[in-house]
């Protein structure tokens, strides 16, 4: 997926790279995770989630929700996948989630009529449940009865050759799949960089425990 190292402006090369600095689980630009092989085997029947060979980090995206709680992005050299951390306390402190995420689909938004079609009052991303191809998924976000408002969050993206912000508006979906201790959720996101870029994603993500990961 070229479209994301191109709309992230992760292309552009920047005259002093950044060295990298090691986040939640270990994790920095230029390292490598790998994940256990029985994985594939236990998602079957249970998660569309794909899991990936092994793949090296490009960015990490920082994002402070407050109140001690922050959630560090892995983007992948292979841009289809990425790895979020939940952490409380500090950033690098007690990891609370981990979810691997394989990207679903992603529109650049060229007009506000588009905007408001594709995650607006005329669709049903903030809606208390959404149907994923015959999957049921139910909001996480929002008390309301009908549609709610997303969320907005910054996130602050590094990569060894920049650095940037990326605003948000999100809405988190999930349903038990059967296993314990695996969730499976589905994140919308509209994005806006810095340039003004307006864009929209869809991403399904997998509850992951300490034992799936290897740090490399």
């Amino acid at each position: 997926m070229g479209w994301f190292k191109q709309f992230m402006g992760l292309e552009a090369p920047a005259a002093k790279p950044q060295a990298p600095v090691e986040g939640p689980l270990g994790l920095a630009s230029g390292r490598s995770v790998s994940f256990d092989s029985s994985l594939k085997l236990l998602l079957d029947d249970h998660s569309r989630v794909i899991i990936p060979g092994s793949q090296q980090v490009f960015s990490v995206g920082t994002v402070d929700l407050g109140q001690s709680q922050w959630l560090t992005r892995y983007y992948f050299d292979d841009e289809d996948y990425w790895l979020q951390v939940l952490t409380s306390g500090e950033q690098d402190g007690q990891v609370e989630s981990v979810i691997l995420f394989n990207y679903l689909r992603y529109a650049t938004i060229t007009s506000d009529a588009e905007l408001q079609r594709l995650a607006g009052p005329n669709s049903d991303i903030g809606l208390p449940r959404y149907n994923l191809d015959g999957v049921e998924f139910v909001r996480e976000w929002g008390t309301e009865a009908g549609q709610t408002e997303l969320a907005q969050l910054s996130e602050r993206v590094v990569n060894p050759n920049e650095s940037y912000l990326v605003q948000h508006r999100a809405m988190l979906y999930a349903r038990d799949t059967g296993l314990t201790d695996r969730r499976e959720f589905l994140l919308f996101s509209v994005e806006e960089d810095q340039e003004g870029t307006v864009s929209l994603s869809a991403s399904l993500g997998i509850s992951l425990v300490s034992t799936d990961l290897h740090i490399i």
